[in-house]
C-alpha cells in the first residue's frame, strides 16, 4: 500500500524552506539581517539592564547596612544614658557596681564611637550578628551635616565617658557624665532620629533609581521584541500556509489508514505523529517519545524481543541493505496479547513493516507499518484443522476397513444402541426430578460413553475415541454443575456433540457393510486388538509393555455376556497399563525390565468363567488412595482412619473417583472401574483383588457360564 510519510510539526517550517531552494544552500545572513540585529540589541538591553541591576542593588545593601547601623546608633545613645541611671542608683544607695552594668556601657560608648567614625569617613565595623560590615561614609548634604551636629553632642559627651571606661573612677566622673546625658540626651536622640531617617530616605532613593532602570529596560525590551516578532511572523505567514495544509493531509491519512502507521528514531522511541489505528492494533493508547521495545515487551517473549532488537538495529546501519534482510524480519507475523475495550486480553497477529527514511546516506527514522493479519492466521489455522481432521478421519476409514468385519459390526452395533439409550436419558432428563436422578442418569451416561471410547481405542479409531473423550468432559462439567436448575439447562447444550458422533458411528455402520471377509481367526483378532490397544496406551504415557492377552474363550459366550466381558478386559488394560505400570525410568532402578509386563486371560472351569487382569508393575498403594480420598473431601481425616485399608481399596470402583494426577484420553476421569463394577453387577459375578506393593496387581472376576 502507497503512504504518504508523515510529517512531523518542529520540523514542516524547516522542510518546506528547503523544498524552496537547493539543498546544500548556506546560511544567508542578509536574509535575516533585521531579526539578527534585533536580537543583539534585545541582548544589549538585558546586559544592560543586568549591570545597573547589579550595581544598585549592591548599594541598595550598602544602604541596608547604614540603616541598620544608625538604628543601632540612635539605641547605643539610649542604652548609654539608662547605664549612667542605673550606676548613679547604685552609688546613691552604697551598693557596689554591677559588672554587666559596666560592661554594657563600656560597650555601647566603644560601638557609638566606631559608627560615628564610620559613617563620617567609612570603615569596617562589627554589625548586628557580629560579623565585620563595611560601611560608606555619609554623602548626602543633610547626612553631613546630622553627622557635625552628633559630633558636636558626642565629642564632649565621650571626654566625660573616658574615666568611666577603666575601673576606679570616682564619683565625681560619674556625676558630671551623668549631668552631661541628662542635659544632651534628648538633643543627641532627635539627631539620631533624623539620621535613620535620612538613611532610610537615601536607600529609597536608590530603590526608586532601580525600578525607574528596570522599567525603562523591560520597555525597550518589548519595544524591541515586539519588533522580533512582527518580522518573525511576517516571514512565518507565507509557510504557515502551507504546513497546516500538509498538517491536515497527514490528520486525515493518519485516521483513516487501517494500518499502525508510526515512525521510530534511532534511539528506538516513536515519533511524534501516529495513525488512530495503531492505538487499537497495540490495545493501549500509544504517545510520542515512547520506547518502541519497552513498548513490544508485554506483547512478545523475551527472546522474539531480542530478535526485533537486533534486526531494528540493522535497519539504522545504512551499510546494511534493506532489500537483503526484508527476508529476515522477526517480526512479519507474531501472535500478541493485548486487551480490548472491555479490558479483556485477546489473541491477535500482527505483521510488522519497516521501511528506511535515509537523507544524504544516513537513516534519519524507520517508517513502521503494523497490520492485524488475525483473520488471515485464523483461516489458516482453520484450514489446518480441517485438513488434519480429514486426514484422521480418512485414517479412521482405513483401520476400520482393516478391523475384523464381524468385530466392528458388533461395535457399530453396540455404539449405535449406546448412544442412542444416551441420548435418551439425557433427552427425558429434567431439573424436577431432582439432583440425585440427574447425577445418576448421567454416570450411567459417562459409562456408557466411556465404554464406547475403550472400544474405539481397541479398533484404533482414534478420532472417534477422542470425540467420545471431548464429550465425556461435557459430561464431567455439568456433573460438576451444581444446582439441579443448571444441571437440567446444561444438558441442553448436549445434542450436538451427541448427533455428531452418531454420525460417525452411522459412517462406520455403512462401511461395515460393504467390508471385505474377514483373514484371520476372530479369536487371534480380539487378541491383536488388546494387544495394539494395550502398546497405544503405553506410548502415549511414555512407558513401554509386553502384553499377554488371551481372550480366544470370547467366542464361547453368548453375545450379551461376551460384551460385557470385553468392555471388562478392555477397562482393566487400560487401567493395568496407565496405573499399573511405571515409567521405564522408575522401573530400571527398582531392578524391573523396562518393558512391563500385562497379561488378559479368559478361561472357563466346570461351572464358571474366570477373567484374569494382571500387571507387574507398582501396586495398589492404600495409603495413596486414603490420600486421594482425603483430598477430593470425600471424608475428614477422622473419618478415614475408621477404615481399614481393604475399605479405602474398595473406593476404587466409586464413580469419579481416579488416582491420576490430571485428566488425560486415558485416565482421570474416575469412570473405567465404575463401568467395571457396574459390568461384574450385570454378570452376576463377583471381583476380587490381589496387590503386592512393588510388585504385582491381579483382578479376578468370576461369573456363571
Amino acid at each position: 500500500m502507497a503512504a504518504v510519510l508523515p510529517l512531523d510539526p518542529s520540523t514542516a517550517h524547516a522542510r518546506s524552506a528547503s523544498a524552496a531552494k537547493p539543498r546544500g544552500r548556506g546560511f544567508s545572513f542578509g536574509k535575516y539581517r533585521e531579526i539578527i540585529i534585533a536580537v543583539a540589541f534585545f541582548l544589549l538591553f538585558d546586559l544592560g539592564v543586568l549591570v545597573l541591576n547589579f550595581y544598585t542593588s549592591f548599594k541598595i545593601d550598602q544602604d541596608t547596612v547604614a540603616i541598620n547601623l544608625a538604628g543601632r546608633q540612635r539605641y547605643v545613645s539610649q542604652r548609654i544614658a539608662r547605664t549612667l541611671l542605673e550606676l548613679d542608683a547604685a552609688r546613691a544607695a552604697g551598693q557596689p557596681y554591677r559588672p554587666e552594668t559596666l560592661a554594657e556601657l563600656r560597650a555601647g560608648a566603644k560601638i557609638f564611637e566606631l559608627s560615628r567614625a564610620a559613617f563620617k569617613s567609612g570603615a569596617t565595623l562589627p554589625g548586628g550578628d557580629g560579623k565585620p560590615v563595611f560601611l560608606d561614609a555619609v554623602t548626602s548634604e543633610r547626612g553631613r551635616r546630622l553627622e557635625a551636629e552628633v559630633d558636636e553632642i558626642w565629642t564632649p559627651y565621650h571626654r566625660r565617658l573616658q574615666p568611666l571606661m577603666a575601673d576606679g573612677f570616682s564619683p565625681q566622673d560619674l556625676s558630671a557624665a551623668l549631668a552631661y546625658s541628662q542635659a544632651n540626651n534628648i538633643r543627641l536622640l532627635n539627631i539620631a532620629n533624623d539620621f535613620v531617617t535620612e538613611t532610610q530616605a537615601i536607600g529609597a532613593s536608590r530603590a526608586s533609581t532601580l525600578r525607574m532602570v528596570q522599567t525603562g529596560g523591560i520597555l525597550l525590551a518589548l519595544l524591541n521584541f515586539a519588533f522580533i516578532l512582527f518580522k518573525f511572523l511576517r516571514r512565518l505567514q507565507t509557510s504557515d500556509a502551507a504546513i497546516d495544509a500538509a498538517n491536515e493531509e497527514n490528520r486525515e491519512i493518519l485516521q483513516s489508514v487501517r494500518e499502525g502507521l508510526f515512525l521510530i528514531t534511532p534511539d528506538f522511541r516513536l515519533g511524534s505523529q501516529l495513525s488512530r489505528s495503531a492505538h487499537a492494533l497495540f490495545g493501549r493508547g500509544l504517545a510520542p517519545g515512547q520506547d518502541f521495545f519497552a513498548l513490544l515487551a508485554p506483547l512478545l517473549t523475551e527472546k522474539d524481543l531480542s530478535d526485533a532488537r537486533e534486526y531494528v538495529q540493522l535497519l539504522f546501519a545504512p551499510h546494511v541493505k534493506e532489500a537483503l534482510v526484508q527476508g529476515i524480519n522477526p517480526l512479519s507475523e507474531v501472535e500478541v496479547a493485548v486487551k480490548n475495550r472491555l479490558g479483556q486480553e485477546q489473541a491477535r497477529h500482527l505483521s510488522f513493516h519497516f521501511n528506511r527514511v535515509a537523507e544524504n546516506g544516513a537513516v534519519r527514522h524507520l517508517l513502521v507499518t503494523v497490520q492485524d493479519i488475525s483473520a488471515r492466521i485464523e483461516l489458516e489455522h482453520k484450514l489446518q484443522a480441517e485438513r488434519q481432521r480429514s486426514q484422521k478421519e480418512f485414517a479412521m476409514l482405513l483401520k476400520a476397513i482393516d478391523a475384523d468385519p464381524a468385530t466392528l459390526r458388533q461395535f457399530v452395533s453396540r455404539a449405535e444402541s449406546d448412544l442412542l439409550e444416551v441420548n435418551g436419558m439425557l433427552r427425558n432428563t429434567s431439573a424436577a426430578q431432582g439432583e440425585a436422578a440427574i447425577l445418576r442418569h448421567i454416570d450411567e451416561a459417562r459409562r456408557r460413553v466411556h465404554a464406547l471410547k475403550g472400544d474405539a481405542a481397541t479398533l484404533g479409531l482414534e478420532t472417534l475415541a477422542g470425540q467420545a473423550h471431548a464429550f465425556e468432559t461435557a459430561l464431567d462439567q455439568i456433573r460438576q454443575g451444581g444446582h439441579p436448575a443448571d444441571l437440567g439447562s446444561a444438558l441442553l447444550a448436549l445434542p450436538l456433540p451427541l448427533e455428531d458422533l452418531l454420525g460417525k458411528v452411522a459412517a462406520l455402520k455403512s462401511l461395515a457393510g460393504q467390508q471385505r471377509p474377514a483373514q484371520e481367526a476372530p479369536s487371534s483378532s480380539i487378541n491383536t486388538m488388546l494387544a495394539s490397544l494395550a502398546e497405544e496406551v503405553a506410548r502415549d504415557c511414555g512407558k513401554k509393555v509386553k502384553p499377554a492377552i488371551a481372550m480366544g474363550a470370547l467366542l464361547d459366550l453368548p453375545p450379551p455376556q461376551a460384551a460385557l466381558a470385553r468392555e471388562i478386559a478392555v477397562q482393566m488394560l487400560r487401567n493395568a497399563v496407565t496405573h499399573g505400570l511405571e515409567a521405564p525410568a522408575a522401573r530400571s532402578a527398582h531392578g524391573k525390565d523396562e518393558a512391563g509386563r500385562v497379561s488378559v486371560q479368559l478361561s472357563r472351569s466346570e461351572d464358571e468363567w474366570l477373567l484374569t487382569v494382571r500387571d507387574d508393575g507398582a501396586g495398589l498403594s492404600a495409603a495413596r488412595v486414603r490420600r486421594k480420598l482425603l483430598d477430593l473431601g470425600w471424608y475428614s481425616a477422622g473419618q478415614l482412619e475408621a477404615f481399614d485399608e481393604r475399605q479405602i481399596v474398595a473406593h476404587i470402583f466409586r464413580p469419579g473417583f481416579s488416582t491420576a494426577d490430571g485428566v488425560s484420553l486415558h485416565a482421570g476421569r474416575g469412570v473405567g472401574l465404575d463401568l467395571v463394577h457396574a459390568n461384574v453387577q450385570k454378570l452376576g459375578g463377583r471381583l476380587t483383588l490381589a496387590s503386592t506393593p512393588g510388585a504385582y496387581t491381579e483382578f479376578r472376576i468370576r461369573f456363571a457360564a
